[in-house]
């Protein structure tokens, strides 16, 4: 997949240093977090098998049920992601595994983890 150059152009619109691209409320750890909750969310539409106000979802048994938060630690500090649950606790999320306070394929180091609502 290609990512627009337009939309990177946008997203660069107020670069003045590094810091606005790597720093601690930098450019890269933003997107690093939309994009993560966005995979989340996507993970937990695959497995519950409807969209988020989906009819379809009506009595089904499970489905979404708030968010828990969780800390990762990575080369650019600390970030806090809102992580989606389900009302039966069985959705075991892939890109940041239940129980692990690092993403494998994305950090390379490992943090807490912490519980909220």
């Amino acid at each position: 997949m290609a990512i627009d150059k337009t939309l990177i152009d946008q997203l660069l619109a107020d670069y003045k240093k590094p810091e606005d691209i790597i720093g601690e409320n930098g450019l890269l750890k933003q997107l690093t977090k939309a994009i993560l909750e966005r995979a989340l969310q996507a993970e937990l539409t695959d497995h519950l098998g409807f969209e988020k106000h989906d009819p379809a979802g009506h009595h089904s048994g499970n489905s979404r049920n708030g968010i828990g938060r969780k800390a990762l630690k990575g080369d650019f500090g600390e970030l806090e992601l809102e992580t989606p649950r389900d009302r039966q606790a069985s959705f075991e999320p892939k890109i940041v595994a239940k129980g692990r306070a690092d993403s494998p394929a994305l950090m390379t180091r490992s943090s807490r983890c912490t519980r909220g609502a």
